[in-house]
């Protein structure tokens, strides 16, 4: 029963339009808003890939110093252009890439109808990703995505039909999914290391005093130096915050907080090797505990169920203890895979290893600089892709497998119900499919007791 204390049924009210409009949202096609192109440039071998920025904020900009040194030493890379729509990070962006002015852009889709230009790096808020991606391949460009792929399922996805339809290539940059630890966990799944897979656990979690995502805001920050309208985009109008410009993770419009953050970082790696595979039932729990200055939780746990294994993930933004003792697990019949810091660790079930006469030792495989890589082998797979025309290590398909994922966990938190989805017909489902059940044959397993326990 609803309170009916006026403040409770406002929230109430609120909230539930904020849903009512985030489904309006899911169901809108998203169709491109500059010229599409009937032909682009595949570049060779040989030529140098001219990269646009759209986005050179904290991640774009991390992003823009690492290809600035590349370009440097490699000549392979160049940064041709840069797109924001806050002043002062147009300023520090072209300071860094030293680009003249006429190549720094407010308007994005002024970028694109560069001809020179092969791909861009998309790193902005959540809610601009599916409409960007979708403008870029029409324009003829390849895309180097920030994860998470988009805002909704739906418009995920739509950035994968379009990838088809315009026959681009998509990275979606989630860098653990080029981790050099997690492309061994697949390996040794794919040569029967653990037996048949059953589940995976893991988290990732922080704890901040100040609250998870409250970043710093500049005090030059102003509707005079933030083109508002154009930042908010797609995201429903409201007057100008710099608290949402700044630190728009805490809010549903423009982003799903620790799932499509964090989780997806997780999932991801974790599917990659396991699986890949489409999710069937999904539910997600949890709640804002301690950072109550947000619409997004800051603790947040879900399980996922695909056709032939599931995924549990948990974490918070309160409490970085998980990180130590929710480690990251992959379990099969036949033996376990952890992942540290530096290493993969394989450890067999022993009663199973001594009875298929496997080695009942541990392995260890050490990954010194993986961590530090990762980064650069992401990148250096998307630009190797745009030359072969092949699919990245997190292309399309997955990239949205990977949402579907943790967005349908997310939507399980906010509306109270199992999250359904029809792998084979690929979309939403209100009815789960039945499970499985088997009939035992009747006779002694092989490796099971010799004979009939004594009494």
């Amino acid at each position: 029963m609803i309170s009916e204390n006026p403040s409770t049924r406002r929230l109430f009210l609120a909230a539930a339009g904020s849903l009512a409009a985030a489904r309006q949202a899911q169901a809108k096609k998203i169709k491109p808003s500059v010229t599409a192109r009937s032909a682009s440039r595949v570049p060779g071998a040989n030529d140098r890939i001219r990269i646009g920025m759209i986005g050179v904020g904290i991640m774009g900009t991390g992003h823009l110093r690492a290809f600035v040194r590349q370009q440097e030493e490699t000549k392979d890379i160049e940064v041709a252009a840069v797109c924001d729509v806050y002043k002062r990070h147009r300023e520090r962006a072209k300071a860094i890439s030293k680009l003249e002015d006429k190549d720094i852009y407010v308007e994005y889709r002024e970028l694109l109808a560069r001809p020179d230009i092969d791909c861009v790096l998309i790193a902005t808020p959540d809610h601009w990703h599916a409409q960007m991606t979708i403008d870029a391949f029409a324009a003829g460009k390849d895309v180097y995505l920030q994860k998470p792929s988009t805002l909704t399922v739906d418009e995920s996805a739509q950035v994968m039909e379009a990838a088809a339809k315009y026959n681009r290539v998509l990275q979606v940059g989630s860098q653990f999914l080029s981790d050099a630890r997690w492309h061994k966990v697949k390996e040794l799944i794919g040569e029967g290391a653990i037996g048949e897979v059953l589940w995976g656990q893991t988290t990732y979690s922080r704890n901040s005093v100040a609250g998870e995502w409250n970043y710093y805001i500049d005090e030059e920050a102003s509707p005079e130096t933030i083109d508002w309208k154009r930042w908010l985009g797609p995201a429903p109008k409201r007057p100008f915050s710099a608290e949402r410009f700044f630190r728009w993770r805490k809010y549903w419009d423009y982003s799903n907080g620790i799932a499509s953050d964090l989780y997806y970082h997780r999932v991801g790696p974790m599917l990659f090797a396991m699986g890949p595979a489409w999710p069937t039932r999904v539910a997600g729990g949890g709640g804002i505990y301690v950072q109550k200055d947000r619409e997004v939780p800051d603790t947040l746990a879900m399980i996922v169920e695909y056709p032939n294994f599931m995924i549990v993930v948990a974490g918070s933004m309160a409490n970085a203890a998980p990180n130590r003792y929710l480690p990251q697990v992959i379990y099969g019949h036949s033996g376990t895979i952890v992942v540290e810091n530096d290493r993969v660790i394989v450890t067999p079930e022993m009663f199973v290893a001594k009875a298929l006469n496997r080695p009942t030792e541990a392995r260890t495989f050490e990954f010194k600089n993986a961590q530090r890589e990762m980064q650069r082998r992401h990148t250096d797979n998307f630009f190797e892709c745009m030359r072969t025309r092949k699919t990245p290590v997190l292309g399309p398909e997955l990239a949205h497998q990977v949402m579907l994922s943790v967005m349908l966990g997310c939507e399980s938190y906010r509306e109270g119900e199992l999250r359904l989805y029809d792998a084979a017909a690929r979309k939403r489902t209100r009815r789960a499919p039945a499970r499985p059940a088997y009939e035992g044959d009747g006779k002694n397993h092989p490796l099971g007791p010799k004979k009939e326990p004594s009494v």
